[in-house]
């Protein structure tokens, strides 16, 4: 089958699916997973860059996507003015103190030629720097966090708009990509995917435990949104009408409006990404990164600078999934760092890619759209298989109930057969990435 034609049936059964669960459900479940599903190709779409354009084994996907969900605390939520009068001058002395090291060990390391004095002393100002922050941290801290810690107990944001967070989420993670990349990319493949899932793993347990900048496991709830509310759309003449008009429930046209607004919104920052990837993969530097990926040693004779182009390609893609973390964040309306699991959603996220076509940009968010689908709806569809089966036992039959309290584990047995079969039949993916061929012209004089 033609790429054009497979694109075209591909995309027809996922709206075909996402129809049927609309009547089938309800149409709230549907865009509820449209909405992720345009999230997670996002995510996506980030991984390609770095995977399927550089060849970057990156598995700290959730890592990145959750310094964007910081982002959307730090710049939605308003600020919490006790906080900030208790704690805010020793947390700017501690930040001072930060700054005033590193200039220092920049200046030892630039400055004083001798190996021996040059290491020693980078050793004591860090030593010294260390304890002169935790000095004026600490106290600051505390007296943070104990201020009406079970509404508060952190710093809140900068009560701006939360789309603002989406583009400084995505700077946020392309800030951690470029330290993680001048420290890692180096190393071979394999310990630069150990280095970056470490990293991701480091990077969620601050979440986790620094209440004063996220409330920790505490979570924070009620963010800001960039669309209405449920409870203003009822309110509003005009909407009771449509919704009278229409013939439709006012709670439930309600919610598939606000989600329809969602939809509308993460649609065009999508269309945006792609249109921006498909331009940087088109232009010379897309076709240099997929040289470097296919030979590496070849680029470097030509003289390519390899790690260099590795760090922007991490870079780049590392801020699409901060950008994807905070539009996740913004469909949440809260931030939960516990629910960043990273080696399950990254494996989701790196099943989308594979399966939807590594290198093509069009193909990872079709493998988005199927795989989340598959993943929201193979519990209750597992669940209904299970329950037809074994409907001719006794409702006290411990095989029946074995099975149905095994139903949910479907969602992993189908996830592995739709990747085994995309593997065996399409090991390049749904919509694999297109091989460009250039023609050689000789021009006699």
């Amino acid at each position: 089958m033609r790429i054009n034609n497979r694109t075209l049936v591909v995309f027809i059964l996922i709206a075909v699916g996402l129809l049927s669960v609309g009547f089938g459900q309800s149409w709230n479940v549907s865009l509820s997973i449209i909405n992720l599903c345009l999230v997670s190709s996002v995510m996506a779409l980030g991984l390609n860059v770095q995977w399927g354009n550089a060849g970057l084994l990156n598995v700290g996907v959730m890592g990145f996507t959750a310094l964007g969900g910081l982002a959307g605390v730090l710049i939605s939520e308003s600020p919490v003015a006790e906080a900030w009068s208790a704690g805010g001058i020793s947390l700017g002395l501690s930040l001072l103190m930060l700054i005033l090291t590193i200039i220092v060990v920049i200046f030892i390391r630039k400055f004083i030629h001798n190996r021996t004095l040059r290491n020693i002393l980078t050793v004591i100002t860090i030593i010294a720097g260390y304890f002169l922050i935790r000095m004026f941290f600490n106290p600051a801290v505390d007296t943070i966090e104990s201020i009406d810690s079970a509404k508060t107990g952190y710093l809140g944001g900068a009560g701006l708009p939360i789309i603002i967070s989406w583009f400084v989420g995505a700077a946020f993670a392309a800030g951690a990509a470029w330290v993680i990349g001048k420290i890692s990319l180096g190393l071979r493949a394999d310990y630069f995917a150990i280095a970056t899932l470490g990293i991701s793993e480091i990077i969620i347990a601050i979440l986790k435990n620094e209440d004063w900048l996220t409330r920790g496991v505490k979570n924070v709830t009620g963010l800001k949104r960039p669309v209405p509310y449920e409870i203003d759309l009822q309110q509003s003449t005009w909407f009771i009408d449509l919704s009278k008009f229409l013939g439709s429930n006012l709670t439930e046209a309600s919610s598939i409006f606000v989600k329809l607004c969602y939809a509308g919104l993460f649609l065009l920052f999508l269309t945006l990404l792609i249109w921006i990837t498909q331009r940087a993969v088109n232009a010379p530097w897309g076709r240099m990164m997929r040289a470097i990926r296919d030979n590496e040693d070849a680029a470097s004779a030509m003289g390519k600078d390899v790690k260099a182009r590795h760090l922007q390609t991490f870079i780049f893609g590392a801020a699409i999934m901060g950008m994807a973390g905070a539009m996740l964040t913004t469909l949440d309306g809260q931030f939960t760092p516990a629910s960043y699991a990273p080696l399950r959603f990254t494996f989701v996220i790196w099943v989308m890619v594979i399966v939807g076509g590594s290198g093509n940009n069009l193909g990872s968010v079709v493998g988005a759209f199927l795989i989340w689908f598959i993943w929201v709806e193979a519990e209750p569809a597992g669940l209904w298989l299970v329950d037809t089966l074994t409907s001719g036992m006794s409702d006290d039959s411990s095989i029946r109930e074995h099975l149905l309290r095994s139903a949910p584990h479907m969602r992993l047995i189908i996830m592995g057969f739709v990747l085994l079969l995309v593997l065996r039949f399409s090991p390049n993916g749904i919509l694999p990435e297109k091989l460009r061929r250039y023609s050689t012209k000789v021009y006699r004089e």
